[in-house]
């Protein structure tokens, strides 16, 4: 597979996530601000800028400015517009490679964003949420349907993957900085669509120690930290047929699989005592995995320096 269209892959399966995640942590933060009428406004708006990586933000800080800047910033690709609009764009230098329901949905959801937003002003900011969440969702839908499992999807799934650990631990930061009591569990759980599986998981039972297991171990949930990256070692391999006889051959397996041992053999008790810097190295794992990856598998390009002949 060419590099570029390899890359193009990765970054779509990246932006979905992202804009669908971002939505999700924004619908979070604004039911959690409407349900404690005691939150302090802008304290809980500047943490989460801060979880979400933005600085630098000019005062006044208020919800709507938030959801402006994660939500509705066009040049922003770290925003959902913004991350739909990036998904659409490697779409279309990658039309050979992503089927044509792909291509379509992708094509027909960025032309939908200022209808998007005329909701936002007539019916509110949770019904965009929502739109960005099925229009995600019809996405993936068609990924896992249309696509051969070749070169391809593998690129796709990783992107998606890698995106997916570091959204929910972004997530489950900004439950950490809230203070952690339940009701916000309970948000955070409906917010990654999990509250009924989690419910039939644990006989409708409560508490932190499962809330935090269930979102970070459990193999079965397709969103918890450890499935997601048992899925992205799994794309690893795959794209690595030839693994010698002694350890991994890449930087990005070695990398990801030292993430996933070290959940994998930690007890919930210890998970929860140590959530803050647990959540803080799995976003570093993603930094460093998207680097690993680009390295390995992306050309790297450098500036043109233009330098003119000398005179005789």
């Amino acid at each position: 597979m060419l590099s570029r269209i390899a890359e193009s892959l990765y970054w779509i399966g990246r932006y979905v996530e992202r804009a669908e995640d971002t939505a999700r942590i924004l619908d979070v933060h604004l039911h959690r601000m409407l349900a404690d009428p005691w939150v302090d406004e802008k304290t809980a708006c500047r943490s989460l800028l801060g979880v979400m990586g933005v600085s630098n933000v000019e005062q006044p800080m208020s919800a709507a400015r938030v959801v402006g800047l994660l939500g509705l910033d066009e040049s922003n690709p770290s925003s959902v517009v913004g991350a739909l609009a990036a998904a659409r764009e490697n779409a279309r230098g990658a039309r050979e490679t992503v089927s044509s329901e792909m291509w379509e949905t992708l094509n027909a959801t960025w032309h939908g964003l200022p209808d998007a937003r005329r909701r936002v002003e007539q019916q509110g900011v949770h019904a965009f949420f929502r739109w960005v969440r099925e229009r995600c969702a019809v996405m993936a839908g068609l990924t896992d349907a249309t696509m051969s499992r070749d070169e391809g999807w593998l690129f796709l799934v990783l992107g998606r993957s890698i995106e997916r650990v570091d959204m929910t631990a972004r997530l489950l930061s900004t439950h950490v900085r809230a203070g952690g009591s339940i009701p916000s569990w309970l948000t955070l759980l409906r917010s990654c669509g999990a509250w009924e599986t989690y419910l039939r998981t644990y006989r409708g039972s409560l508490d932190d120690r499962h809330a935090a297991e269930f979102l970070l171990l459990d193999r079965l949930f397709p969103r918890s930290v450890f499935a997601v990256l048992s899925a992205a070692e799994s794309c690893l391999a795959e794209l690595e047929p030839d693994q010698g006889r002694a350890g991994v051959v890449t930087d990005a397996q070695r990398i990801v699989g030292r993430s996933r041992t070290n959940l994998e053999f930690r007890g919930a008790d210890e998970l929860i005592a140590d959530l803050g810097s647990v959540l803080g190295g799995l976003e570093r794992t993603c930094s460093q995995v998207n680097d690993a990856v680009s390295r390995r598998y992306f050309r790297q390009t450098s500036a043109v320096m233009w330098v003119s002949e000398a005179v005789a």
